[in-house]
């Protein structure tokens, strides 16, 4: 891939978004233990966490669907009308939607306990906890190549947490921060992880998040839109616009050592996107 490819440093993009149409990319794997686990607890209904745009969200709704569970969706912010399209989706699929004020969604264990009946199965946002990390996890074990560097955008820290418990001792796992200012989020990694595994190598990247999560501006569009025309690679707005644009930066300002071999993880969903108004981005 030209793109990514300068400075004696090669990059290969994993397209985990060509997965699946709706549980696109990292959320396949992510959601897999825990469908697993309401099933073999015999729950009856999932229920999680997100916003208005959220990849996790629709991508649970379909998931729930598709094994027969119902499915909660507890969204962050006052129900709007139209509805976004994420949501639109998330209905069509059975997801009921419980919409609280930003505040209120801040406190999450009291909305367990308000809105809690015994064949509910709870899952963290973005499916943050060890069983979202262990699933992606899951994501390095169908790598047969060997890389140097792993490179994902990160969020919630799951996805990431994953790569370094797949990842063997000489390679490095690095993520693109797309929060502002998140330096906590190394903790929340380091908690879905074992003692050995925080041995491994990993470093975030903190400067690359365009104003805060889901920010954006002309040179990340301008970006985006011209990878879409070289490269035919869809990206979003949230996570993988950020990421791209980050690792080519890294590459230009010969951050990796020449001879490096970069696997650049396409983590999926492009529900961010349909924020923006048509025409913005031409794909």
């Amino acid at each position: 891939m030209p793109t990514f490819s300068l400075n004696e440093v090669k990059s290969s993009i994993l397209r985990l978004d060509l997965l699946h149409p709706v549980v696109s990319g990292n959320k396949w794997f992510k959601l897999k233990y825990y469908i697993k686990e309401a099933l073999k607890y015999q729950k009856s209904c999932i229920a999680s966490f997100g916003g208005a745009y959220s990849n996790h969200i629709v991508a649970l709704a379909f998931a729930c669907k598709e094994n027969g569970l119902q499915s909660i969706g507890i969204i962050r912010g006052e129900s709007s009308t139209p509805l976004s399209p994420t949501l639109i989706k998330a209905k069509e699929y059975g997801m009921q939607l419980h919409f609280v004020s930003r505040s209120k969604f801040n406190e999450k264990d009291q909305i367990k306990i308000e809105l809690n009946q015994p064949d509910i199965y709870w899952v963290n946002e973005g499916g943050y906890g060890p069983l979202g990390a262990n699933g992606a996890a899951d994501i390095m074990h169908s790598i047969s190549a060997e890389f140097s560097d792993i490179i994902c955008a990160v969020g919630t820290g799951t996805m990431i947490a994953g790569l370094i418990k797949g990842s063997n001792a000489n390679q490095k796992i690095s993520g693109v921060s797309v929060l502002k200012n998140n330096y906590s989020i190394k903790n929340e990694i380091d908690c879905l992880l074992s003692d050995n595994d925080r041995s491994k190598q990993f470093s975030i990247f903190h400067d690359y998040h365009f104003g805060g999560y889901a920010k954006l501006n002309s040179t990340l569009l301008h970006f985006m839109n011209q990878l879409w025309e070289e490269e035919k690679i869809p990206t979003d707005i949230v996570y993988t616009g950020k990421l791209l644009f980050a690792v080519k930066d890294l590459i230009e300002k010969s951050y990796f050592k020449p001879g490096s071999n970069l696997l650049i993880i396409h983590s999926g969903g492009l529900q961010g996107n349909s924020s923006l108004k048509k025409d913005i981005l031409v794909f």
